[in-house]
């Protein structure tokens, strides 16, 4: 698919959707018609530009090169019901919903990792879960030099990643909690976010864990290629608004210093490596003691690694920090760059 400018639609303009739209123009991505269908008409406006949202249809997908699906975090996308007929007129789709992730004949794509996977596609490429995303780009450099063969992590994740209804409850129940009023029953999440946090994301499934446990392990398996790292997970969400933060505890077969892991880091692609703790550093100097945090992360597309700890315990482990915004690269810019990928052929 060689061509100068490309006909592209985003499907969905949640939180998502947005994004999509925001990432390809940031990116520069090369659009000749652009179209952004939902279902129902309305104008949008994002930082500034118009966008005319028209009623999703099947026909709406003619002429179409690439179709952004903006799925969200565990709910059933657009694409179980359009993706066929957008790619029946022509178009390649790239879903961000879950329902086609571990489907064997769907590629489930993080540029910096499986690029290659791009190419066996029947027309649809799986963007992952947002949480996977940052825990498989933090790890696969280290896996590709000592192999893992365990994961512990536990994940810590913003209101956003369930869209924009949780977003707007956290900030109600919040500015409520401050006035000292009751904050109702929750309508978008399971439990009170406000001043809280709870283990819960998904539904519960086999031995108790969630759907979005269950995620990161199995589609870190699709995307690593290899299905016998041992990965356990447990999903939290917690009060902020916007950025993905996860502590992960990784086994290697053979030892790997904390040194050489900091090399491996910094030079990965999609990496920034923030991790200067400095013990000796006063109270009163916080920026001599640097790691990731989500303000450092909001509104970027890198996935940024610190706190890096060799296991005084057991010789072969380490414990990462790794933090990333959910929306973009956890959603809109991976699939972007799937995108790119598949115009430039790569």
């Amino acid at each position: 698919m060689k061509k100068e400018k490309y006909n592209v639609c985003v499907v969905g303009v949640g939180a998502v959707g947005e994004e999509m739209l925001r990432v390809l123009y940031q990116r520069k991505f090369p659009i000749g018609e652009l179209k952004v269908l939902a279902r129902r008409e309305r104008d949008i406006v994002i930082d500034g530009r118009k966008y005319s949202v028209k009623e999703i249809s099947p026909q709406a997908f003619e002429s179409i090169d690439i179709a952004l699906f903006a799925g969200t975090e565990g709910e059933k996308g657009a694409a179980v019901t359009y993706a066929k007929e957008a790619i029946a007129r022509g178009a390649i789709v790239i879903d961000n919903g879950a329902d086609f992730r571990m489907d064997p004949n769907v590629p489930l794509v993080v540029p910096e990792i499986n690029p290659e996977d791009i190419k066996w596609h029947r027309g649809l490429i799986a963007n992952p879960n947002c949480s996977t995303i940052q825990m498989v780009v933090a790890l696969n450099p280290i896996h590709k030099i000592a192999k893992i063969k365990r994961v512990i992590v536990s994940s810590y994740q913003a209101a956003s990643g369930a869209g924009r209804g949780p977003v707007e409850e956290l900030k109600e129940q919040t500015k409520a909690i401050l006035d000292g009023k009751d904050v109702g029953t929750p309508k978008n999440l399971p439990k009170r976010i406000g001043f809280n946090i709870f283990p819960h994301i998904g539904k519960f499934e086999a031995l108790d864990y969630t759907s979005e446990e269950w995620k990161m392990a199995k589609e870190t398996h699709k995307i690593m290629h290899d299905d016998k790292i041992a990965i356990t997970a447990t999903a939290v969400r917690v009060p902020i608004v916007n950025v993905h933060c996860e502590s992960i505890y990784v086994q290697t077969e053979p030892h790997i210093a904390v040194e050489e892991i900091k090399r491996i880091l910094r030079k990965a692609p999609g990496i920034i490596l923030i991790d200067e703790p400095d013990p000796n550093a006063p109270d009163s100097d916080p920026t001599r003691r640097l790691y990731p945090m989500p303000i450092d992360a909001d509104g970027k597309d890198e996935v940024f690694v610190g706190r890096i700890r060799q296991d005084p315990f057991v010789k072969n482990a380490f414990n990462l920090w790794v933090v990333a915004d959910n929306l973009r690269k956890g959603a809109a810019t991976n699939a972007v760059q799937i995108a790119e990928c598949v115009i430039s052929g790569s």
